[in-house]
């Protein structure tokens, strides 16, 4: 399946409640009534980016080129990020608190000292219309704002100097295209958390960073809570929490990555559905809120009610609501949410059923890493198919698990992770892959393979003088792994191979009951291996 064809694909499976009858207002794809809520045909494709993330310009780990090669080799579009500045930075008085404020303003300095000439050149190095789109940014702390991050389209755009207040920057930002984009926003309020009060709905704030390496700031509950030294995750800075206060945003993710590898998988990505990959496409693209929130697998959320896309806000009683997913592992389950609220679940198989027939569309991690030593693995070799056709290979690469500056590390050099060659039987890989740090942390890097083959056809991994090789009907049965040396050494993981009909959802459903003057639906899917994604909210209101 092609991944850039976000609609009018055929194959799609119907999971969930509603095919027990039990969900109100579904329909099978295909009835009479599927008919009249399946929405237009679009052109609209997906495109994945990383707009936060950090290395060494400032406070950080990695060389800046690195962090422009890494996004490179798994995204469309970046911004590499310096921090800038912390207008009401506290503890002056307090000697505790000393470190806090040598390391911030050292960097300041030092990006004001020649480092932001330097990355706004190496930007404007980096940026290829139509081919990679690099942007200018940088980052604000404030204790009584939040953190917010500052979007330039202009790719000469200047460092604008901001009082505690952050509305005096958005004032001076007057003139230039810029968004101003609040993140780790579920923190304590008054320490960096979100300040809801701030919000100002319109073209400068079309959307919040729900997600990064510091947690999710869906709800303040679930999956992937506050773990940093900043402090636990609490209501009140959450997006379901400013969404019930009538806000409308777009919800997004980006990385917060600290050692210069952007769109590290699984630290949260954003992906824009636009036209095309050019500046005025994206930009216009976010503007509108036309953008979604993914952990780390490029998870495609295809959502409409009467027509409208995610970030979209329409009128009528009325509201036909269709969702199309297609995700790169197991779908666990599939929400519809409104004012808060599951309206309809669709749920996938709990453990993927093995289609019929000799040839078979199927979708196949491939892991390498679980290293005990300290010293990276270097990972050269090759993925190979014996029959069939290999369609594409997603990459899932990882920098280093830093979310703050770490001591002892000042010459850290950022392993890059390389697709080197595809053809349709046959990948090269060039990868690097540490330690776990903890057994909870994952640190491998992998690829994941569209393959179409028969059942008796082998995928086979050549790496550092080891070859194996399972078939495609194994691989329905169950994942298999190897060690590279013997146990305790580094591993290779052929995962369990996905067939199409569990990574993809349909579901069509008509909603007539309005429950306020505007109501507010959003999609979110969760695969079975953690994998996150989220749409962006598409607001309905009472005629």
């Amino acid at each position: 399946m092609d991944r850039r064809k976000f609609l009018k694909n055929t194959g799609w499976s119907f999971l969930g409640l509603a095919a027990s009858g039990s969900l109100l207002g579904a329909c099978a794809p295909g009835s009479k009534d599927a008919k009249k809520i399946m929405p237009s045909a679009s052109d609209l494709k997906m495109y994945w980016g990383d707009l936060h993330n950090h290395c060494n310009i400032t406070y950080g780990h990695g060389d800046m080129r690195d962090a422009f090669e890494a996004a490179k080799g798994q995204l469309d579009f970046v911004s590499v990020t310096p921090h800038a500045m912390w207008p009401d930075i506290p503890g002056a008085d307090d000697p505790r608190l000393k470190w806090v404020i040598d390391y911030h303003t050292g960097a300041f300095k030092r990006l004001r000292e020649g480092g932001y000439e330097k990355y706004v050149a190496m930007t404007n190095e980096y940026n290829k219309e139509g081919e990679f789109l690099a942007f200018i940014g940088y980052e604000a702390h404030s204790m009584e704002h939040g953190d917010h991050v500052a979007l330039n389209y202009d790719l000469d755009a200047p460092l604008v100097e901001c009082t505690s207040n952050l509305s005096s920057r958005k004032q001076k930002a007057k003139g230039h295209k810029v968004f101003i984009t609040p993140h780790h926003m579920g923190y304590q309020g008054g320490y960096r958390g979100y300040n809801w009060k701030c919000f100002t709905e319109g073209d400068q704030t079309p959307f919040v960073e729900m997600y990064s390496r510091h947690g999710l700031a869906e709800s303040d509950q679930g999956d992937y809570p506050y773990l940093h030294d900043m402090g636990p995750r609490q209501w009140e800075g959450t997006i379901q929490y400013g969404l019930e206060l009538g806000n409308k945003f777009g919800i997004m993710a980006s990385t917060d990555q600290h050692s210069g590898y952007p769109g590290s998988y699984g630290d949260g990505r954003i992906g824009v559905l636009a036209p095309s990959l050019t500046r005025d496409a994206i930009w216009d693209a976010l503007r509108t809120r036309h953008v979604c929130a993914a952990t780390g697998d490029k998870i495609l959320i295809d959502f409409r009610l009467n027509d409208a896309f995610m970030g979209d806000v329409v009128r009528g009683n009325s509201r036909r609501i269709y969702v199309n997913v297609t995700g790169e592992s197991c779908i666990d389950y599939v929400d519809i949410i409104k004012n808060g609220q599951i309206l309809a679940r669709m749920n996938g198989p709990l453990t993927p059923v093995a289609p019929e027939g000799d040839t078979v569309r199927c979708k196949v991690k491939m892991d390498f890493g679980w290293n005990r030593e300290e010293q990276y693995v270097h990972w050269q070799g090759k993925l190979s198919l014996d029959k069939g056709k290999l369609h594409g290979v997603t990459p899932c690469f990882r920098g280093a698990a830093f979310t703050s500056p770490q001591e002892g590390e000042t010459e850290f050099h950022t392993h890059v992770n390389r697709i080197v060659s595809v053809n349709d039987k046959e990948t090269e890989l060039d990868m690097y892959s540490s330690k776990n740090p903890n057994t909870t942390t994952a640190a491998m890097q992998a690829v994941i393979l569209d393959v179409e083959m028969p059942k008796d056809g082998k995928i086979i991994a050549e790496f550092n003088g080891k070859k194996f090789e399972h078939t495609l009907g194994e691989l329905l049965e169950g994942s298999r792994s190897h060690f590279m040396i013997g146990w305790l050494s580094e591993a290779i993981l052929f995962n369990r191979a996905m067939p199409e009909s569990c990574f993809t959802v349909e579901h069509y459903m008509e909603d007539k009951e309005p429950q306020r003057d505007t109501d507010y639906y959003y999609v979110r899917a969760r695969q079975r291996d953690g994998q996150w994604a989220w749409s962006s909210p598409i607001w309905a209101e009472r005629v």
